[in-house]
Parts: structure tokens; sequence; C-alpha cells
């Protein structure tokens, strides 16, 4: 690379993204530690293997349910420029084609999800409608210039190919050049559809098989309501007057309300605009699916306790909505389980665990031994077994793998459970112990969940259920039941179809001898006695009442939880909750906190002058009151900095420092005031008013 620049200065090559290469020192640092275990590099490898397992099964989802949403915008631009590609002449079509094709897509408040539903969206359309895709952001379009230049260039791009080019940077200066506006925009289209009608299929594109003849141009506005109103007005209206030659379709990102449209646009800009409505499914709903499919499920080893899975629905629920923050919450919490806990290398599937015990080590064994819940366990174990397990390492081994095995065990039985008594209490008035099943599993995960006053209130109204609901209640754990692999539930799965059957019974019972049922029931009235369609009742709520206590115990109540199980809610909080006024205060008060330079160690209460400017600055103005005299505040920091020089500096030498340090002194205070620490006062000019107490 070089420049055709005469004069000096600082150019600035920005590497190729396919050159650039990532550092793979991942291992290494996943393993510094102060109690630097064994198989550093096996944790890693399943923590990584773990992750991209979960990574897939997410990306997944978010297709899944994204699917439909797409199926109907491919649908919507497919029939948007139909007769700009079948060149009718119809009145009808001329009057339509007049109006801009638009599409507004309501996709919520989650702003941060939205960006990868834009990405995923552009590929479908890129492999189904049209190579040329444009996606603006109102931070790069302050105006209808800057809006035209980003749109020239990401549709250029969709067809030059970079590769082909000597220089990556001369394709972006090439299309600089070019003089952005919408007749040369549509010069450009008329060439590129003329020139891949022409083209031998060879030398086609592979996606051009899929494309129409003359594809719509799509043009992308991720944040609608942060464009300004002219840059909007301005573009509809000159679209509007070429889109007989240029089919261009526009896509709305709306994260609030349709209303939008109409309160940015007037009436003679809107309707330029042939609007359709596409609602995406709410985070709510994505997050509840997430749930399901990655924590409610047996295919995953790892584990979230009650108080980390509640700290990350609350930050979802109070602060972004963002599924895409909850995921990557969930891989820090992985990440940070495999970090600090040594026998995480056993939270994998089963099959490989059991293999991985018998390789375990003494060390390894005996952190085992100090797991609260294996102590538990020994302590509930006869005397010769006790010494057993302390001692013998062999005998160990065995044991764990028959409590990985109870484990596994216990988290299927969990989650069938789980569900069947979902279905029971999502449909209960008030709903005591929630409505979503993530409520309802750290209820259970928090303590035993049948010694709740939520939990009798849920079993009293069950008890007053009436017949068509509790039927539909009971097929549906039915289903549920019938569903897991195992051969554990088959009693379960006959006690509840005998319950059908006997209700069924009960109905033609009722149908043939209903005079005589309605004498029963004014008896039973009377004296208090309870119909056997009642009797039948309780026992149904009675039976899943003992499901739940016999397969719904907290999991920390099971040995070995704190492989599988991530609890350090503490740790979580101190990542995502940001706390900014108190890392500040620490940056500034204590640098060798964040630096990690032995020179900054200072005893408490003393100013190193080996200390950044601001720290010095920030240590001496927490001296201070409510005015600060800057005189001697420069006073004080000239002496902590020139502490180090000594009494036999010449004098010549210290007015040039003096000018320095007045300099430094001037820049640390002014970035004091950026922080929002001190203001200007107008009682007093050489005085700064200081405007945060109590050390932060």
């Amino acid at each position: 690379m070089s420049t055709c620049s005469v004069s000096k200065g600082c150019f600035v090559f920005k590497p190729s993204p396919k050159k650039r290469k990532v550092s793979q020192k991942t291992v290494n640092h996943f393993g510094e530690r102060k109690d630097d275990s064994e198989d550093t590099e096996l944790r890693y490898v399943t923590c990584q293997s773990l992750w991209n397992d979960i990574k897939l099964e997410t990306e997944q989802i978010q297709e899944d349910l994204n699917k439909q949403l797409f199926d109907n915008l491919v649908s919507f631009l497919r029939r948007s420029h139909s007769g700009f590609q079948e060149k009718t002449t119809e009145w009808t079509c001329q009057m339509k084609s007049r109006e801009i094709p638009t599409a507004a897509l309501v996709l919520g408040v989650n702003v941060t999800d939205h960006d990868l539903t834009f990405r995923s969206l552009s590929e479908v359309l890129q492999n189904n409608i049209t190579p040329y895709i444009a996606l603006l952001e109102a931070k790069d379009c302050p105006g209808i210039k800057n809006l035209m230049q980003k749109l020239m260039g990401q549709l250029m791009n969709c067809y030059i190919d970079v590769d082909s080019l000597e220089d990556e940077d001369y394709a972006q200066v090439s299309q600089n050049r070019i003089r952005c506006s919408m007749s040369s925009l549509i010069n450009w289209y008329e060439s590129v559809t003329k020139k891949t009608d022409s083209e031998t299929p060879r030398k086609k594109r592979t996606s051009s098989s899929r494309h129409c003849q003359s594809p719509p141009v799509v043009v992308i506005f991720k944040d609608m309501e942060s464009f300004t109103t002219k840059v909007l007005q301005d573009f509809i209206v000159i679209s509007s007057q070429h889109i007989r030659e240029f089919p261009l379709v526009l896509i709305f990102g709306i994260a609030t309300s349709p209303m939008i449209i109409h309160s940015l646009l007037p009436h003679s800009v809107s309707s330029l605009l042939c609007i359709e409505l596409f609602q995406s499914l709410s985070s709510k709903e994505h997050l509840s699916t997430i749930i399901d499919k990655l924590l409610l499920t047996a295919r995953f080893p790892f584990k979230l306790g009650e108080k980390v899975l509640q700290v990350l629905i609350n930050i979802f629920l109070y602060h972004d909505f963002s599924v895409q923050n909850f995921i990557k919450g969930f891989q820090l919490c992985i990440v940070e389980h495999f970090y600090s806990q040594p026998l995480s290398i056993l939270c994998c599937q089963l099959v490989d665990a059991k293999k991985r015990v018998n390789s375990l080590s003494h060390n390894q064994c005996e952190n085992i031994r100090r797991l609260p819940s294996f102590r538990r366990y020994v302590e509930s174990q006869a005397s010769e077994k006790q010494i057993a397990l302390l001692t013998t390492d062999s005998y160990l081994k065995e044991v764990i793998q028959k409590l990985l095995e109870d484990l596994h065990v216990y988290h299927e039985n969990y989650v069938l459970v789980l569900r069947c008594l979902h279905v029971f209490t999502s449909s209960l008035p008030k709903y005591p112990l929630g409505k979503q099943i993530r409520e309802l599993h750290c209820a259970c995960l928090e303590n035993q969940v049948w010694e709740t006053e939520e939990y009798e209130s849920s079993l009293q109204l069950a008890r007053m259920l009436n017949k068509s609901d509790l039927v539909t209640m009971l097929q549906q754990c039915v289903e549920i039941f019938v569903s897991s692999s195992g051969k554990e539930f088959d009693k379960t799965v006959e006690k509840l179809k005998e319950f059908l059957t006997q209700f069924q019974k009960l109905e033609v019972l009722c149908t043939t001898f209903f005079l005589k049922t309605l004498l029963e029931l004014k008896e039973s009235r009377r004296s208090k006695k309870l119909t056997k369609f009642e009797m039948l009742r309780f026992e149904v709520v009675d039976y899943i009442d003992s499901l739940v206590r016999n397969y719904l115990v907290p999991a920390d109540r099971k040995t070995l939880h704190e492989i599988v199980y991530f609890n350090t809610a503490s740790v979580l909080r101190e990542h995502l909750n940001a706390a900014p006024r108190i890392a500040l205060h620490t940056a500034l008060n204590n640098p060798y906190w964040y630096l990690k330079n032995q020179a900054l160690k200072s005893d408490g209460g003393s100013i190193s002058n080996k200390a950044p400017d601001i720290c010095i600055v920030y240590k001496l103005h927490l001296e201070c009151g409510r005015l600060i005299n800057l005189v001697d505040w420069l006073e004080a920091f000239s002496t902590v900095v020139m502490a180090v020089e000594g009494p036999n500096a010449d004098a010549a030498s210290s007015d040039q420092v003096d000018d320095v340090i007045h300099a430094r002194f001037i820049r640390a205070v002014s970035e004091l005031e950026l922080l929002g620490f001190i203001k200007p006062s107008k009682q007093k000019t050489d005085h700064v008013a200081r405007l945060t107490w109590g050390g932060c």
C-alpha cells in the first residue's frame, strides 16, 4: 500500500477481516488461577463443546421462531413488483406502481435483538428474492446525501466482487467518486440487470437462479424512529418519482407502534407508500422458548441455580427485554462455572462423565469429598461405607458413577413432572404459582414447593375444577409422560388413563340416571357428603400432589449438584448489573485495582506520586469541602508530583517543570469536570464546586 500525498501525515490502513489473526491464548487464560487445578485444557474443551451445542440450538430456535415472519415477508416482496416484472399495462397496476411497497416490521422494544433479526432477514432475502439489499441506520444518515452515499455503497458491494480487486480500499474509493443521485442509481441498476441477463449460465452467480429477472432493491431502515423526518420525506418523495424505473421496496424496523409512521410523515408523503404490517413474536414468548429448550431439558448437562436464573430473568424483564443479552448472560454462567469449578470436567454427557470418573486423580477425588452435598451423603451412610468413601478412591469412583446417573435420572423426571404440574397451575385463577413455567421452575428450585402457601392455594383451586378442564389436563399430562423415553412413568400413565376412564363412566352414568343423580346431589349437599365426581377429583389432585413430592425435590438437596449447577449469583450481578460510580471511585482512588502495577501500591490514605494525574487530583479533592480553591489544589498537586525529585533541583529546571505540572493539573481537573465530580462556581471565579460526597 502507498499514498499519493506530498504532505506528511498519519495514514490508517485497516486490514481485511479475512486476514486478521485471532490470538489463541484463551486456554492459557482459562487456567490462570491461584488454585490452578488439573485438566485445565479438558475443562476448556468441555466448556467450548457445551457452548457450541447450546449456540447451535439457540440459532435453530431463533430460525424456527422467525420462519413464519420471514415467509410472510418473502411472499410480500414477491408480489410487490409483479407488475414491474411482467410489464403489465393495466390501469390498476399502473396506479399501484406509483406507490412504494413498504413493510412495517414491528419488532418490539428489545432493540439489541433487532440487529440479529435484520441480519437473518437479509440472508433470507438474498437467498430467495434479490441480491440487492441495503441496511441503513439513523446514525449513518443525518442527511439525504449521507443516506444516498450509504445506499449506493452497500448496493454496489452486492455486485462488485471485492476479491477480484487488488485492494479493498480501491473499491471503496471508486464508489465514493460516483455521483450519488437517483438517476445514477437507476443507471447502475439497468446496467447490472442487463449484464446479468447477457451473462452465460456458467458465469452467473449461484443465487441468480432463485432470483427473478428484475429483482427488487430492498432498503431496510433498521431504526425508523431515530431517522429525522426530513431525511425520510426527501427519500420517499424522490424514490416515488422513479418507482416505475427502479423497483424499490422499503422495510421499516419499528420498535414502538406502527402509528409512528404517520407521526413522522405527513399524509402527502405517507400516501406514497403501500404499507403492509408485519408483527414479530414477542420477546417474552421468545424467552420462554429459550428457557424451555435450554434449561428444562436433560439434553444439556449444565444447569442454573434459582438465584442465578432469577438474576437473568430480572435483567430481562426490568432492563432491556433482550433475548440476546439473556443468552450472553447464560454463556457467562457457563464460562464462570467451568473456570471456577475444578470438577466441571464431569459436567458433560453421562456416558463421557462415567469415563472421566475412572481417570480422576487423588486430588480430584479429594475435591469431591469436600463438596457439601457429598459430605451430607457420607454422613447419611453406615460407618463402614463412610470410611471407604473417605479413604478408598476406587470405591469412591464407583459411587460417583452411580450418583451421577441418579442426578441425570432426577433431571429427566423433574422436567416431566414440572410440565405436568404447570398444566394444572397455569390455568388457575390469579396464578398462585405463576403463569409461565419459568416461575414455577424457580419456585421448585428455591425450596420444597409443597410447603409454600402458593402451592396449598393452588391445590385448593385445583379441587374445584370442572370435569371438562380436568379431563383436558389429564390428557395433556398423559401426552407429556408418554413422550418420555424411559419406563419410569409407565405406571403413572396407566393411573392417569384409569382416571380418564372413570370420568367417562361417570359421564355415562350421569346421562343414564340424570334424575337420580340430581336427587343424590341434593341429598349430598344437605348431608355434606361428596359426590362420586368430587371424590374422583380429590383423588386426581392427591395423586398429582404425590408426584410433586416425589420428583420435584430442590436441586440443592441432590448429591453432587455442585458439578452441574452454577449458583454464584453475586459474580453474575458483578458482571451484568453495572455500578459505574463504584467502579469509577475504585479506579481513581486505587488505580492498582485495575492496572496491577506494583509501583501504584500504596498504604491506606497515602497518595503515590506515580499514580496517574487524575487519580492524584481526585484523592486531593476528597479532602476538600463544598468549594475547592484551585490555587491550593494546584500547590497540593505540585507537592505530591515533585516529591520524588528532591530539594536539589535547580531553579531553571523548576520553572520549566512548573509549567508542565500546571498543564497536567489543568488537564486532570478538566477530566474530573467531564466525569461530573466538579463544576465551575459562580460564587468565586478561582474556585470549583464539588458535586459528589461519601467517597463515590
